[in-house]
């Protein structure tokens, strides 16, 4: 960053620690996706194709923000010998876990020149109410572990459950959203589920590509589905890792499939809105959708009742609400060099090194001229 940004920094600035936010390998952490699967699981019916982030250059690509912010609050945490295993703060106390993970994915995928548009959960559906308690009930009784292991002195334990406990609270989401109002990146608030909203939209051709650990997208129609989207051949659980894309009609066409069937065989199997029919898996849901069509009728021939609501589960993914976009709120807008210093440099103590890292991805983006004018998206 030139030396007449960092004059914007007051010299009694307080700084984050060294190891806090320069020394430790933080982008790693933040590029390998720490959520394997979301939603129902489809990957034992998929053939998903390895990509490289350059491949999506150009591209408008929605992100599933709210998952996003949960793999950056789950892995960029206080693991010190006798930390809590909270998310990471400043000095002053301030939350930064989110803020340093959305800084650096988004200046990553700017200087890939791919055009993110990140999506943000609305209202959750009342279908999912269950699920949702029953996540509640499991984040309560690791709250509770959480508490009595600290109290006993027993570190890892605490540092385990508070991987378990991580939330992404309304205050983190606006300063989120007030990050990439800084960088120029734009954001739409979804109506009900974060991926639903995206897979719509690009339904429509307002994105052109759904990146998502949440399979489900492709259950609402996003034709071009990206997992590990920032995974460039990490390791996760012993074994390598990398971006994936998985094309909606290459998924029907190799299953002899339709979407309505494919929705069907996913009701059968479990997903966040009907625990699914017991016994039935992936491979043995598939072989009855073929030989019977739909969940009716395979409920009749072995003689099973068919799931409660079952047209309102269904239309959750055929119909899923979701706002209209005005297209005019999907342009990019400018990068506020001044603004990004303030808010992240003097009121969350960033680091110089990290600053003139994202500052550096912009420059090679081309959104930012020499001397740190800031300029409009060249997309």
């Amino acid at each position: 960053m030139p030396s007449s940004q960092t004059r914007h920094m007051p010299r009694h600035a307080k700084r984050l620690r060294p190891d806090f936010l320069t020394g430790s390998d933080a982008n790693n952490h933040i590029l390998d996706a720490n959520v394997d699967f979301m939603g129902c699981n489809l990957r034992d019916i998929t053939s998903p194709e390895t990509i490289d982030l350059t491949s999506l250059a150009g591209k408008r690509v929605g992100v599933d923000a709210f998952l996003t912010a949960f793999q950056f609050l789950t892995t960029m945490r206080d693991r010190s010998p006798q930390g809590d295993g909270g998310p990471l703060r400043a000095e002053n106390g301030k939350v930064v876990s989110h803020l340093m993970g959305f800084l650096n994915r988004t200046t990553t995928m700017l200087a890939a020149g791919i055009k993110p548009v990140f999506v943000f959960d609305g209202q959750a559906p009342e279908l999912k109410a269950d699920e949702i308690a029953q996540r509640k009930a499991r984040r309560l009784d690791a709250e509770r572990i959480h508490k009595e292991a600290l109290a006993a002195g027993d570190f890892p334990l605490a540092q385990k459950m508070a991987q378990r406990i991580m939330h992404f609270s309304p205050e983190m989401v606006a300063e989120t959203k007030q990050l990439l109002d800084l960088l120029g990146v734009p954001w739409v608030d979804a109506k009900a589920e974060g991926e639903g909203q995206a897979a719509v939209m690009a339904a429509k051709g307002q994105l052109d590509v759904v990146a998502t650990q949440d399979w489900d997208a492709l259950l609402y129609g996003t034709p071009f589905l990206v997992r590990n989207l920032m995974s460039h051949g990490s390791k996760r659980h012993g074994r390598v890792v990398q971006a994936q894309k998985i094309m909606l009609n290459d998924v029907l066409e190799e299953n002899e499939l339709t979407r309505s069937q494919l929705i069907d065989l996913a009701i059968m199997i479990g997903t966040d809105f009907h625990p699914g029919i017991k016994g039935i898996g992936p491979k043995t849901g598939m072989k009855l959708i073929k030989t019977h069509g739909t969940i009716e009728a395979i409920c009749a021939a072995k003689e099973k009742e068919v799931p409660e609501r079952l047209a309102e589960i269904r239309s959750i993914f055929h119909d899923h609400p979701a706002h209209d976009v005005e297209p005019t709120t999907l342009e990019p807008g400018q990068v506020n060099t001044e603004g990004l210093i303030q808010f992240l440099q003097v009121e969350r103590q960033f680091s110089q090194r990290r600053m003139d890292n994202a500052f550096d991805k912009l420059r090679e983006a081309g959104l930012i001229r020499e001397g740190g004018q800031t300029s409009l998206f060249s997309f």
